[in-house]
């Protein structure tokens, strides 16, 4: 098992134990980190712009909070592990699993840029959609895991790994000066979905990539302030 970082041209392969911390915290550390995916069909690398976390029986918005199921059973397993999931049957999503094993927390990857295997990502959108121009590549969760070439079948791979299928970079501290933005998760009802209680989506404020919001929780006091949002540098 892997204890320490890894180092590669992408920056630091965070270890197994880096993940295991706080759902908010990892995901604070995983805006502007690189992942990256092989396949037989090449290379596909993203940039995250917007995360958000995912608690476990204290989060009403999870997926663990009535305990565990044959579907988000991955969200128990170890630290580094994704949690892959069809929403809607529509497409599927991609989350990365944080805290402890057996304490189920996770991070959904939101949106990104494409940085690497730019034509291959271009073609797996354009084989299921309308593409309209490169800042709506990975736009939202599903488009992501297209890009990306991920699905259920990948549920509980490991990115700890260098030389894994599924790899995760996290860039230099120096290269994090960015202004980074909070507020309300997209599409989520009930309490989960409040901005005051659960400003658990994160983005980097400004970039084109980052997906639409859609309110799921919209309480009289907020309705000036769609995702009650706060930047902060």
């Amino acid at each position: 098992m892997t204890t320490s970082p890894q180092v590669s041209a992408l920056g630091r392969v965070p270890a197994r134990n880096w993940y295991a911390r706080a759902a908010l915290d990892v995901a604070h550390d995983l805006l502007n980190a690189y992942v990256t995916v092989r396949s037989s069909e090449g290379e596909v690398t993203v940039r995250l712009t917007e995360v958000e976390a995912y608690g476990g029986s204290d989060d009403p918005a999870s997926h663990a909070y009535r305990g565990r199921s044959g579907r988000n059973a991955a969200m128990f397993a170890e630290p580094g592990r994704l949690y892959v999931y069809r929403h809607m049957g529509l497409h599927d999503c991609v989350n990365v699993v944080t805290e402890p094993t057996g304490q189920p927390a996770a991070v959904l990857l939101r949106a990104g840029e494409v940085v690497a295997g730019v034509e291959l990502a271009w073609a797996r959108r354009t084989a299921v959609g309308k593409v309209d121009g490169p800042r709506q590549l990975a736009r939202g969760p599903g488009r992501l895991a297209t890009c990306l070439g991920l699905s259920l079948d990948d549920n509980g791979a490991d990115v700890t790994e260098a030389a894994g299928r599924v790899v995760v970079h996290q860039r230099e501290t120096s290269a994090m000066q960015v202004a980074l933005a909070s507020g309300a998760r997209v599409g989520v009802n009930g309490i989960g979905g409040d901005p005051h209680r659960h400003p658990w989506r994160l983005w980097l404020a400004g970039d084109p990539t980052v997906s639409a919001y859609r309110p799921g929780y919209r309480p009289a006091s907020s309705r000036k302030d769609p995702g009650g949002a706060t930047v902060s540098a």
